[in-house]
């Protein structure tokens, strides 16, 4: 394979209206996580070396964690995946025109963001 994926920096948990407040006061008040406040209003914590946000979906009915890797050649790595039978998902969430960049699922249906680390 000419391109090498690795895992990002960002954890996204996708949550439904009626958990997003309680799941934001868990982990600020009750976890205690140092909150990332440079994206307001994204809501996000430092998670060890990570970053965790939390997402408002409404469209689900119950919370899914999505995760991110990067690539030197976003184009050699969906190839490749392609090549794997990776299915693409990217009508999940609508990225920016140009991002270098797009929406897998693993075999048991976690989304992972695949990116050049400089695509945004």
């Amino acid at each position: 394979m000419a391109a090498k994926i690795h895992g990002g920096v960002d954890i996204a948990i996708k949550v439904p209206p009626h958990q997003y407040e309680a799941t934001i006061a868990f982990y600020r008040d009750v976890i205690g996580l140092k909150p990332i406040t440079a994206k307001a209003p994204a809501v996000g914590f430092e998670f060890g070396p990570n970053k965790l946000w939390i997402d408002e979906a409404p469209a689900m009915s119950q919370a899914e964690i999505w995760l991110e890797f990067f690539t030197d050649d976003f184009n050699a790595a969906a190839d490749h995946l392609g090549k794997a039978g990776v299915v693409r998902c990217d009508a999940v969430e609508q990225l920016p025109e140009g991002f270098n960049g797009g929406w897998i699922t693993s075999p048991a249906n976690i989304v992972h963001m695949i990116r050049e680390p400089d695509a945004w």
